[in-house]
Parts: C-alpha cells; sequence; structure tokens
C-alpha cells in the first residue's frame, strides 16, 4: 500500500533523489560503490594508480581502488604545484577545501560526465558547528572552497543539498556549494546544484580581482545564486531556477547577487547562455546588487549579453534592489541583445542596453585579459 507524503517530505526526496539519480547508472553494489565494466578502468581515459598519467597525477574512487577514498584526502596529498586528481563516479559526501598553497590544481571526472561525479554535503549557513562555537555562516556552509590560483575542474557536480523544509528552525538559509577566490580558476561541463547562495564566485580579498570562467555549465538555485565579487565569465552556460513550496507569490528569488568592489572593472559576464525556469512566469529578478557590510562602497557589475531569457524572469522589472541605500539604478548593471520573453524590453528604463561600441568592451577576452582558458577547452 502507498502512503501518502507530506510536502516536506517530498521535498527531501526531490533534492536527495535529484543528487543521487544522477550517479545511479554509476553505482552498483559490490564494487565500493562505482561499478564499471568488467575489464575496464573506472578512470576511463586517465590511467590508474598501475598506469598514472605522470607522478604528479593522483586517483580517487569511493571503494579503494584509487591513491584515496576521498577528495579531501587527495587534496592533501596534492602538496605543491601542478597535481591532477581523477575522480571515479560516485558521490561523496564530505567538505572540501584547496589551501592557497596547491596552485595549478586540476580535477578530472573520470566518466567525462558531469552527473557521475558528484562531491556534495548539506551545511548551511545556520546550521550549527559540531563543536558547539556556533554556527557557519555562509562562508563556512560551503561544500568546496577553492581559495588557489590556476585550479580547473572539469565535469564536476559541486552540490549542497541542504533543505529549507527539513530545518524550519534554522533561518540562515544560505547553503553554497561551492566557494572559488582563486585568480585564474576554471570551470568546463560542471553542475552547481542548490538553492540559496549555490555558487559563490568571489576573491581573496577586496583589492584582489580573481579572474574565473565557467563554460558548459548548469547552475541551478533560488535565491542570489550566484553571486560574490570575483571577475567571472559565464560562457554558453544553463541558469535554471527552481520552484518553491514555502512561498505563496513571487519573487521566489534573484538569479544573480554581485558584489564587485568599486575599483574592479570588471564584474559578472554572461554570455551566450540561457535562464530557465520550473516556476511560474515572472517569479524571478534577473539580479539585485549586493553591497555587503564588509564592503560598502562596492558597485555590482553585471552584463548579460546575447542569452535567451526565459519566461520565468520578470521582463517588465527583472532588477530589485537589496538595499533601499543601494539602488540597482547605481549599480554597473547591463545588456545587449538578448532573446526570449523574459528579454522583452516593456519598460525601457528597467532595461540598461549597452550600445553595439559598449559591447564591444564586454567580451570574455577583454574580462579575462591575458588568461585564455576558453583555447583550451
Amino acid at each position: 500500500m502507498t502512503l501518502p507524503i507530506s510536502a516536506k517530505a517530498r521535498a527531501r526526496v526531490s533534492r536527495r533523489s535529484f543528487v543521487v539519480a544522477s550517479v545511479g547508472a554509476a553505482l552498483a553494489p559490490g564494487t565500493g560503490g562505482t561499478a564499471h565494466a568488467r575489464g575496464r578502468s573506472p578512470f576511463g581515459r586517465y590511467g590508474s594508480p598501475t598506469a598514472r598519467l605522470d607522478e604528479r597525477t593522483l586517483y580517487v574512487h569511493p571503494g579503494g581502488l584509487g591513491d584515496h577514498t576521498t577528495v579531501q584526502a587527495a587534496v592533501n596529498a596534492a602538496n605543491g604545484s601542478g597535481h591532477t586528481l581523477v575522480i571515479a563516479p560516485g558521490t561523496y559526501r564530505e567538505t572540501v577545501a584547496v589551501s592557497t598553497a596547491r596552485t595549478e590544481l586540476t580535477w578530472l571526472g573520470a566518466s567525462e560526465d558531469a552527473r557521475d561525479v558528484v562531491i556534495v554535503h548539506d551545511n548551511a549557513n545556520g546550521t550549527p558547528k559540531p563543536d558547539g562555537s556556533g554556527t557557519h555562516g555562509t562562508t563556512g556552509s560551503a561544500t568546496t572552497t577553492v581559495q588557489a590560483d590556476g585550479f580547473t575542474a572539469r565535469d564536476i557536480t559541486f552540490a549542497n543539498d541542504w533543505l529549507r523544509a527539513e530545518h524550519p528552525e534554522i533561518t540562515g538559509t544560505q547553503a553554497v556549494a561551492i566557494k572559488v577566490q582563486g585568480d585564474r580558476s576554471a570551470f568546463l561541463h560542471c553542475r552547481f546544484l542548490g538553492h540559496q547562495d549555490t555558487l559563490y564566485a568571489d576573491s581573496l580579498a577586496l583589492t584582489a580581482f580573481a579572474r574565473q570562467y565557467f563554460a558548459h555549465c548548469y547552475v541551478e538555485g533560488d535565491v542570489d545564486f550566484v553571486f560574490g565579487r570575483a571577475t567571472a565569465v559565464f560562457e554558453h552556460c544553463h541558469f535554471r531556477t527552481l520552484r518553491r513550496t514555502d512561498l505563496a507569490g513571487a519573487p521566489y528569488g534573484f538569479v544573480f547577487a554581485p558584489s564587485t568592489a568599486v575599483a574592479s572593472p570588471r564584474g559578472y559576464l554572461v554570455t551566450d547562455s540561457r535562464v530557465t525556469s520550473g516556476a511560474p512566469d515572472a517569479y524571478y529578478k534577473l539580479a539585485r546588487p549586493w553591497v555587503p557590510g564588509s564592503d560598502p562602497t562596492a558597485r555590482p557589475m553585471l552584463t548579460v549579453r546575447e542569452t535567451r531569457l526565459g519566461a520565468g524572469i520578470d521582463a517588465v522589472e527583472p532588477y530589485t534592489d537589496m538595499s533601499a541605500a543601494h539602488p540597482w539604478q547605481s549599480q554597473r548593471f547591463a545588456e545587449y541583445r538578448n532573446s526570449g520573453p523574459g528579454a522583452e524590453i516593456t519598460v525601457p528604463a528597467n532595461r540598461p542596453q549597452l550600445t553595439r561600441a559598449e559591447a564591444a568592451s564586454h567580451t570574455r577576452g577583454t574580462y579575462l585579459g591575458d588568461w585564455r582558458p576558453y583555447e583550451q577547452r
């Protein structure tokens, strides 16, 4: 007999199953959680512990067929610069931190399908720390934190599956999947799953203008789910806004919340991408500026160009304020040649548009300078 389940239980099953189902085809008993065809390496074309690509390549496998069973253990072993981690299919429920000393580190999803390699945990801003010293805070909630320069990830899912419905007692609902602070950080064919504050594209300091590049990536969430002060380029990416059952009406949330430092000449650039929604039409804002208490002089910058905005985006008022003291009209928000129902210009004052001449300075080349990760895809 099938019993009805509560909305809370449905939400829990939905999020947990979404993460787990993504690796379902790669999981099987008897192999330490990771299945692979008989005689075929779980590390695909990237070698194995007995046939390394080079001495600086380490292999991660949840069932013990690699050098390490957790990603953090492999990161700890990758002392110095220039290591590569090849990560076998599986769900790695852990938090991972990459310190500034581990520069030029590369993570490769062995199956070359991001759905097969999931790094996930479930801390939120308001989650109590195990030692009783308070709560994690937004930064401390991150499943993965990358501070090193020259980091590259390919074919990996970064997730935070903390759910509001499971913790009504917690008001600090920010739950970060990954916080990236290093310069020259590249993510290719990766997925970022969460709800509030999914992808924290940031820098180590107000004066550090960290450059980051996201290509062919998928990002989902509801409130400010791409945020921070990095100089970040999102190219050929898919942003998905989620349906919410805890709110009765619009807005459900905001896709972007940049906090660009006033001295930084470049903030977020979204190009040749798309925004879709699982929510009713016009229930999401495209962006709102974040001027954090730690940087009251911030002047957030976002350019969205040649991108399809689905009906989930409020075309009449796509931008809103996070604080009345810092209206979005005073920030550096602009669009250029976008398409789709969410890009319809019904109130011109609410849709600042670049001219063709201005758009020439809003390209991946002008944002990333002498660093060209798009040439190495």
